[in-house]
């Protein structure tokens, strides 16, 4: 009777282990399920390269009225660790790398880059959980969005980090999200989520911007690959700088499903209600302006938005890398020059790290943005980097790298311009496997 007790206990188990793992929810942030729980050594790296940069401009004008457009060849030094790491109830995840760079000439651009990615998961109990999702940086000009590192468990892409800024501006960013789930069944979970983030700009032309808000949604794991679900969120940024803000309220509809154990498709959409409050400079009338002498006057501005708020990834999981596609539709802070923007997002990338010799990643991307706040009118751009390594010798690696970017609007002629960066050099890295590239 025993015997048979265990044989029936076994065969009810057995199909929960050869179950495909739930499908990330894009609302909760969550990296491709393919990604989380690895256990990825935390490896430190060191990077020495000359580079060349083109289209270094500040927040200001030559003696022409020109915007900078400078080109410079420079030494640059980089160094971070990266890893993840999983006990019984707790998953760590890091990425940080810091970088000095020295221009021979043109030393006015001189500087450092800071950028650090954390993720923290802890189940408190059987049907509990807390999760900690952290970005920071300090920078001069960002490289655009990042792609999905394998040893955070998150997606970047559903943070708060600038990716759009226009020029060689010292900015710092933070940006903190926690979510904290219950598993009420196997089948229904609930979240509830908060978020905080802030923007600061060297340059007093530039406006920083803070923020905070907060999730819920509700998700229903009706089959071993596909979960559906329900999410609200509300948000509610403030420039720096300048008298400004927006609130907004968004409901979707959420799906995911794992295609296969390494294919993953997630995706949620809604609808947005933008509510936007900001200084806006109005013409005096001629007769009024001959008397007083003022021929513009500042009024505050009032408007609302109904949205698209749509966001989708498919991603595949590799032995030896992963390959992604992601976008989206919504309201972002914009970037510093122009202000709330409706924004339109798109990605896609593909990181290797072979067993021997070779990594690389390839990344490109897409940004259109609509700005209805302190300036009205649409801007954007188009970018792509190619980044690989090559080990030449027990942790020595050959590195090289190449960055473009093409800044693009229909409404201002001056934000047209192209830059690209190329870089070459010797990395070190202890291990007998390639540098890894995220």
């Amino acid at each position: 009777m025993k015997l048979l007790r265990v044989l029936s206990i076994a065969a009810w188990v057995a199909p929960l282990f050869a179950q495909y793992a739930g499908p990330a929810i894009l609302t909760r942030g969550e990296a491709p399920a393919g990604l989380q729980g690895a256990q990825i050594s935390f490896r430190p790296f060191f990077e020495f390269s000359s580079v060349y940069d083109t289209g270094l401009a500040g927040v200001g004008v030559d003696s022409k009225g020109q915007l900078g457009n400078t080109a410079a060849f420079g030494l640059t030094f980089t160094g971070g660790v990266s890893g993840a790491h999983s006990w019984k109830h707790t998953s760590l995840g890091l990425d940080y790398r810091g970088s000095v760079y020295h221009y021979t000439k043109t030393t006015y651009y001189d500087g450092s880059d800071q950028s650090l990615m954390l993720s923290l998961s802890h189940q408190f109990t059987r049907h509990t959980s807390l999760t900690l999702r952290e970005s920071a940086g300090l920078y001069s000009r960002p490289y655009g969005m990042y792609g999905l590192p394998s040893t955070i468990a998150f997606d970047p892409a559903t943070t708060y980090n600038p990716t759009t800024d226009f020029y060689d501006n010292r900015a710092f960013y933070v940006s903190s999200q926690a979510d904290y789930t219950i598993q009420k069944s196997q089948r229904l979970s609930f979240n509830l989520g908060g978020d905080g983030y802030l923007v600061r700009r060297r340059s007093t032309a530039l406006f920083g911007v803070s923020g905070a808000g907060a999730r819920a949604d509700m998700q229903y794991r009706f089959s071993r690959r596909s979960t559906v679900g329900v999410g609200y969120n509300y948000e509610h940024f403030a420039y720096h700088g300048i008298y400004s803000g927006t609130d907004f309220h968004s409901i979707v509809g959420t799906y995911g499903v794992r295609i296969t154990r390494n294919l993953e498709f997630s995706l949620y959409g809604g609808i947005l209600r933008a509510e936007t409050t900001f200084i806006q400079s109005v013409p005096i009338d001629p007769a009024i302006a001959a008397v007083i002498g003022i021929y513009s006057a500042p009024v505050i501005n009032h408007r609302i938005d109904h949205v698209p708020n749509i966001s989708g990834r498919l991603s595949r999981r590799f032995e030896k890398g992963v390959v992604y596609l992601s976008g989206g539709h919504s309201v972002t802070p914009g970037n510093g020059l122009f202000l709330t923007s409706v924004m339109t997002t798109g990605v896609a990338g593909y990181t290797y790290t072979g067993i021997r010799h070779w990594s690389f990643a390839i990344q490109a991307l897409y940004d259109r943005g609509d700005s209805i706040g302190n300036y009205q009118g649409t801007y954007g751009d188009l970018g792509g980097n190619l980044t690989a390594s090559r080990q030449i010798a027990r942790s020595l690696h050959a590195v090289a790298s190449f960055y473009a970017r093409r800044y693009q609007s229909a409404s201002f002629s001056g934000y047209n311009r192209l830059i690209y960066t190329a870089t070459l050099g010797l990395g070190f890295s202890p291990g007998d496997i390639p540098l890894r590239i995220w």
